[in-house]
């Protein structure tokens, strides 16, 4: 049998041998449900002890790339969990002070895109999760945490609906970094929630009727409404002081 692994030229290190597993998996060497091989092999061929093996083994199962179907003991390729992606990406955006400008910005280059193809591609499915997100919103406009919650649901939704797995992984992230600002906003805005649900409303009946410019035209106007928000919600606060 061919060797998938080669020792390693310097001093081995778990880390160094969990990036060199990951990139066969992202240039899929290895594929989603391929098997790894044994601990014993795999530290026969980075030439390197079972427990340095293992340290790799876990950092890769932390991130989603390894895993054990239940009653398996062999490792396979998986593949990480939209959540686990997005939340690893906003905690970089956030570390790297990313400004409520510079996220509106990336909201208005992918959500009206999204909304547009969802209104095109969506299936009958996808449409009724459009659905309940925004009868989510309508039921517990009064609850702000559960209203956030809702609103993200609702962009999640119409990604999915979008059929583009770019769009909704890169739109992901975005809903992470946006509850923060979407909550100081819903408290301290009157009009935020009345706004949220109109626009909520045109986006789904137009997605509804597959009218792709329609349901662009309103969710840019949407991502607009949320600046305009955060910029009352900055009077609000500063008035407050």
């Amino acid at each position: 049998m061919t060797d998938l692994f080669v020792p390693l030229d310097d001093h081995p290190a778990y880390r160094q041998i969990a990036n060199v597993i990951e990139e066969r998996i992202v240039g899929r060497s290895l594929r989603t449900g391929d098997a790894l091989p044994s601990e014993t092999d795999l530290a026969r061929q980075f030439g390197v002890n079972r427990s340095t093996i293992r340290e790799a083994i876990r950092e890769l199962e932390t991130h989603g790339l390894l895993g054990r179907a239940r009653g398996e003991k062999r490792l396979r390729v998986t593949r990480p969990e939209p959540r686990r992606v997005s939340s690893s990406v906003s905690r970089a955006l956030a570390l790297h002070d990313v400004t409520f400008l510079e996220l509106w910005e990336a909201m208005m280059a992918i959500e009206p895109v999204a909304a547009q193809y969802a209104a095109a591609r969506r299936t009958a499915a996808q449409l009724q999760a459009l659905l309940r997100a925004a009868a989510r919103f309508r039921r517990e406009v009064a609850d702000t945490t559960a209203a956030v919650s809702a609103v993200v649901e609702f962009f999640t939704a119409v990604a999915a609906a979008s059929g583009n797995q770019v769009l909704a992984l890169s739109q992901a992230p975005l809903n992470l970094l946006l509850a923060p600002a979407l909550t100081r906003m819903i408290d301290r805005v009157p009009q935020a929630r009345a706004r949220i649900h109109e626009a909520q409303d045109n986006i789904t009946e137009a997605i509804k009727l597959r009218r792709s410019e329609q349901a662009r035209t309103w969710m840019e106007k949407h991502i607009r409404d949320f600046k305009r928000g955060h910029e009352l919600e900055l009077t609000a606060s500063l008035t407050e002081i």
